[in-house]
């Protein structure tokens, strides 16, 4: 080395330490312990895998040329606050990477979890399936799921940025523990994944020019804008309607139920409705999709637990603007047809004629006599069946849990045994992800 500068050298040695701290994050594959009907679908795996493959051997070969430049005689020519400063935007990009991998592998991790870990690999099918309605429109990206403290969901949705800047290769849905093992995890699960779906359509940016030129009418302006600030959520709970029907308002009354003071808080910049409007919204787009009195009843039901006596002007007025604009809102988002869809209006994007009232009803009652029958249909329509039963007083919360449990660990297991199948016939495949691991 040139220049003996103490300072320098400390710097050189931190240099190597973080080089030596990166060889030694491996594979995925060697680290995570799991059975497996636990494991992530070859697809999310090897994307996750090629992701962390690519930015490790970038960030090696950035610290590995700093090493080289700092023993070189141009850098024996700098002050060393000139080579520190170099040397920290190097360190907080190595910081940014160990963040993605620590990201990923908390998702992972889980899986090693008795019982829980083959629940939540269930739960990737649900996931999966419920941004089946978009595959012949757009390419899906892969989704997993894992359980968190709290009481609702979050993802962080593929190909946008993780830290340090570069795109994330699969979605990450999280989901509530408290809310394992009953038909309400679906309503937040399919919530999550329909933030992917309308990302993957552009739906926001399609519908918001459209509703911005509502808020141009003077008696109803205030109540656009808000339908305008809060779409994005809107459209998530629209694609759990249009998955699981009464499941998906049911869940939400659950977890939205908070004391009265939460209930009726309308924060200016929150792009989630105040809960006691989401839940009345959610009913109406509902009964919008599968006209029955069910909805009515659930309506009424909210309004008892959450009486509108008492509230001040304001908040009534808003109330009052807020319904007297709702059924027209409906019919411009369910109409809507983004550019995406090819002509197909928003509405019309789901799989509703399966989940009216009387087919859930119906279904359920056939599976009571066939009891392989919703270990066939999708993981979506088995949710909203069982959904249905619960909300008819069909099934009690005791064995509607046991059955989701046995549903999750059965899609789980097919998932396997279909990635089993899929190698064995594709030794190409297999090869290409074994390659990941050396």
């Amino acid at each position: 080395m040139y220049d003996q500068r103490l300072s320098v050298r400390l710097i050189a040695q931190e240099a190597r330490g973080l080089l030596t701290r990166l060889m030694r994050v491996k594979p995925y594959a060697l680290n995570m312990p799991m059975v497996p009907a636990a494991a992530v679908s070859p697809k999310a795996q090897s994307a996750i895998e090629q992701h962390m493959l690519t930015e490790k051997r970038v960030l090696a070969s950035t610290v590995k040329s700093f090493i080289s430049w700092i023993e070189s005689r141009h850098a024996s020519t700098l002050s060393a606050e000139a080579i520190q400063k170099r040397f920290t935007l190097m360190r907080l990009r190595f910081n940014a990477v160990l963040t993605q991998f620590d990201i990923f592998a908390d998702v992972l991790v889980q899986r090693s979890e008795h019982g829980t870990g083959v629940w939540v690999s269930g739960l990737d099918s649900v996931a999966e399936d419920a941004l089946q309605v978009v595959a012949k429109f757009v390419t899906i990206p892969p989704v997993i799921c894992h359980l968190d403290r709290g009481i609702g969901g979050a993802i962080r949705r593929a190909r946008t940025r993780l830290p340090g800047g570069d795109e994330n290769p699969v979605g990450i849905i999280r989901i509530p523990r408290e809310r394992m093992v009953g038909s309400g995890i679906a309503s937040s699960l399919v919530h999550e994944a329909g933030h992917q779906g309308a990302a993957l359509l552009d739906l926001i940016e399609s519908l918001r020019p459209v509703l911005m030129k509502r808020e141009e009418i003077p008696e109803h302006g205030r109540a656009w804008r808000f339908w305008d600030l809060w779409i994005s959520e809107i459209v998530a709970d629209l694609w759990s309607l249009g998955h699981l029907g009464l499941t998906a308002t049911q869940g939400l009354l659950a977890v939205v139920s908070l004391p009265r003071p939460f209930m009726f808080r309308i924060s200016e910049g929150d792009p989630h409705p105040f809960p006691w409007i989401r839940v009345k919204l959610s009913c109406a787009i509902g009964n919008a999709l599968y006209p029955h009195p069910q909805w009515a009843r659930l309506d009424g039901a909210w309004e008892e637990m959450y009486p509108r006596q008492g509230l001040n002007l304001r908040l009534l007025t808003i109330i009052s603007e807020l319904e007297a604009t709702m059924p027209e809102f409906i019919r411009v988002l369910l109409g809507h047809q983004p550019e995406k869809l090819k002509g197909l209006p928003l509405g019309n994007l789901f799989p509703i004629r399966r989940r009216s009232p009387q087919q859930l009803a119906a279904i359920f009652q056939e599976s009571r006599r066939d009891r392989d029958l919703m270990h066939r249909i999708p993981p979506t329509l088995a949710f909203a069946v069982l959904g249905q039963g619960r909300a008819e007083d069909l099934i009690t919360p005791e064995r509607e849990s046991n059955e989701l449990a046995s549903l999750l660990t059965h899609w789980a297991v097919r998932s396997s045994l279909d990635t089993s199948i899929l190698c064995a016939s594709s030794p190409a495949q297999h090869a290409g992800l074994a390659r990941l691991t050396a």
